[in-house]
């Protein structure tokens, strides 16, 4: 028989739906009947792409007994941590602060007003891994709560005292170039120089990082660059990159790369496909923009709903095991190529005749490089990408005949603007009309389907349905999206949308102190309003809003909005420099702030096409501190103040090259802008 659950519009709610555990959505009738019935409150927060969420439900929440048991003694509450990242945020804090680490699935047990008093993350079924069994700590708990509920009381008010401590500044420093400076010396210390990226097992990819490496680099600092370009190229050297269908999993459980935690995720393979495109622009290296490419072309053949918007996430499991959809034998890959030269040149590639990697199977994983390979197999080096693009296409068509990972088929918005994003500037960089009709299509969803009659923005939509009021982190990521967007398709719209949502953020999210809230002013009262900075696998919500508001200030030239966001990158600089990879969004921020940025107002008579030679030489480098406007003359009413009141010259497309709205003497050439584009940089 169905739980409450059944009801929810969430594919990983639904996934419990058919539990023997009374599951309750979060929400006030389980809130009511915790507290009618007096009950501790047990709640269970996950993700519908987690493995470990899938091996608790499986040995604890599918059995009778221990369903029998929580049911008895609690009141059960499932949530999905994507869809509500505001009770994510705040209990995952109870729990690092009682255990000292935290993760999915997160399991914390509640007074019945929600204060937290014990939690963590898996337990197992029986002691193991030094972790008691779930159900002997069900029954430890509901003791305590029946007979010395004054301890479990005393810890929970305790703890709500840590998370009700408002978040502070680390101190209102000064933002200069050393801290920049010292950020990067930071990154440099912890680099693994062996293997790429920082740190050790279980490794992730850092794209934020990476991508104020690449800022730093445009800057001139060659070992940023070294960084940056060493990590990329490990990373897509395959195991945590698909090399078959593109596209890259969570994170490596080991420091290579080679092994992935399987699951693929929609801001993953956003902003890793962005980065690679802008390391492309950068060195001119084509096998980043190949990496890019084939991530986003992942992301449409695999994520992308009919009418544009993204999923969420693939699961890690298919037939009944990890990673199985993405593993290969020898025999299988001769099977599926046929051809013995072809079978010659994957064996070589990806070193199938050595010993297995996974379980018996191989990860593909490049092991020669193109010269390597080149000169193994007697081919001159130019002819390796396209050897290698026809084995990996007949892969892919043999792959995709096997039982795919499931999909959580849920449209985010935030990681959905993240998506906008890499279209966009792909699709302008790249020249790609199908990737900015994608990102049209993208921006005409989220602006249709995740939005109110009010204006008022939603966080998740799934099968006609659109859920829970949007958080800062969606309004600012789509804020970014629309800009980025606005550059690629100069539509008046995009821009226009962008301003709106700029100023219902300042409106519904700002803290008074400074900076922002994660929830808007008639969000449901929860046991704090929380307000994240630190950037995770994701940028922070603050960090997005303050790069939102810099580069609304470059269009518009209201100081005040960049004064806000200059406030919030100081109250921040401390932690920049100190604790970079938790950071990433914030740096990228502060390098923009530090200048000089350059604002591009472009008019052109008639037709864009008469400023296509200006364009093309705008986006043919990597400037990661500029922005465009560009209309026709006269320009018409919601676009950037940047382009008010700027004539042509000589009745021809005609740029300014202008810093903080200070503009050089206009320009019709690409030569000529490019030279004051040298000067002002």
């Amino acid at each position: 028989m169905s739980n409450r659950l059944a009801n929810e519009n969430s594919p990983y709610l639904l996934q419990h739906a058919e539990n023997p555990v009374d599951w309750y959505p979060w929400g006030e009738e389980a809130l009511e009947a915790a507290r009618r019935q007096d009950k501790p409150i047990f709640l269970s927060v996950g993700y519908a792409a987690c493995h470990w969420c899938h091996v608790m439900a499986h040995e604890s929440f599918e059995d009778p007994g221990t369903a029998a048991i929580m049911n008895a003694h609690f009141i059960n509450i499932k949530v999905d941590r994507e869809e509500r990242p505001d009770i994510d945020s705040i209990y995952m804090r109870a729990v690092v602060a009682m255990t000292g680490q935290g993760g999915w699935p997160m399991s914390v047990f509640l007074t019945p007003q929600g204060e937290p008093f014990y939690g963590g993350t898996y337990f197992p079924p029986v002691r193991r891994y030094n972790m008691p069994a779930f159900r002997e700590l069900l029954l430890s708990i509901a003791d305590l709560w029946e007979h010395r509920r004054d301890k479990l009381l005393a810890n929970s008010a305790a703890l709500a005292r840590h998370l009700q401590r408002a978040e502070e500044n680390a101190g209102a420093g000064e933002l200069t170039s050393e801290t920049l400076a010292q950020a990067l010396r930071t990154l440099e210390r912890a680099y693994d120089w062996e293997n790429g990226g920082w740190g050790g097992a279980p490794k992730f990819p850092q794209p934020m990082v990476i991508e104020f490496l690449l800022m730093q680099a445009s800057r001139g600092h060659s070992t940023a660059r070294q960084m940056a370009e060493h990590t990329l190229s490990a990373m897509s050297r395959g195991g945590m990159y698909d090399l078959i269908g593109g596209g890259f999993a969570r994170y490596s459980v080991d420091d290579t790369w080679l092994v992935p935690h399987f699951e693929k995720m929609l801001y993953d393979n956003a902003q890793l496909a962005l980065a690679y495109l802008h390391a492309h622009l950068l060195s001119g290296k084509k096998a980043f923009r190949q990496t890019c490419k084939h991530t986003l072309d992942f992301l449409l053949r695999e994520m992308q709903h009919p009418e544009g918007g993204f999923y969420a996430s693939l699961d890690a499991d298919s037939e009944g095991g990890e990673g199985r959809y993405y593993l290969w034998t020898p025999e299988e890959v001769q099977r599926a190529l046929g051809d013995p030269e072809a079978i010659r040149w994957a064996t070589a590639a990806y070193g199938l005749d050595g010993a297995p990697n996974f379980e018996g199977a191989f990860i593909l994983r490049r092991l020669r490089g193109d010269e390597e390979l080149a000169r193994l197999l007697g081919v001159p080096v130019s002819e390796v990408p396209s050897r290698l693009e026809a084995v990996r296409a007949r892969l892919l068509e043999a792959r995709e005949q096997r039982p795919r990972p499931a999909t959580d088929d849920k449209v985010l918005l935030f990681w959905n603007a993240l998506a906008l994003r890499a279209f966009a500037e792909a699709g302008r960089y790249l020249g790609r009309q199908d990737y900015l009709a994608a990102a049209i299509r993208n921006a005409d969803f989220l602006l249709t389907h995740l939005r109110s009659a009010d204006r008022q923005l939603y966080r998740s939509w799934r099968a006609g349905r659109a859920r829970h009021k949007a958080y800062l982190e969606d309004y600012a990521a789509l804020i970014l999206g629309l800009l980025a967007l606005y550059q690629s398709d100069p539509r008046p719209r995009w821009f226009r949308e962008a301003r709106l949502l700029t100023q219902t953020m300042l409106s519904r999210f700002r803290d008074p102190r400074g900076g922002f809230y994660d929830t808007a002013d008639d969000h449901e009262a929860l046991l704090i309003r929380p307000k994240e900075v630190q950037d995770n696998a994701t940028p922070s919500g603050n960090a997005l809003a303050a790069t939102a508001l810099l580069l609304m200030a470059s269009y518009t030239g209201e100081g005040a909005w960049r004064d806000e966001a200059e406030a919030m990158l100081r109250g921040q600089a401390a932690r920049m420099s100190r604790y970079p990879t938790g950071w990433g969004q914030w740096l990228c921020a502060a390098d923009y702030a530090l200048g000089p940025e350059l604002e591009i107002a472009l008019l052109y008579p008639g037709d864009i096409q008469i400023a296509r030679p200006l364009l093309d030489a705008l986006w043919a480098n990597y400037r990661p501190r500029m922005v465009v406007a560009t209309a026709p003359f006269p320009p018409p009413p919601e676009t950037p103040e940047l382009l008010h009141d700027r004539p042509l010259k000589e009745g021809q497309a005609t740029a300014y090259v202008c810093r903080r709205f200070a503009c050089r003497m206009p320009v019709t050439t690409p030569e000529e802008m490019l030279t004051q584009i040298e000067d002002a940089a």
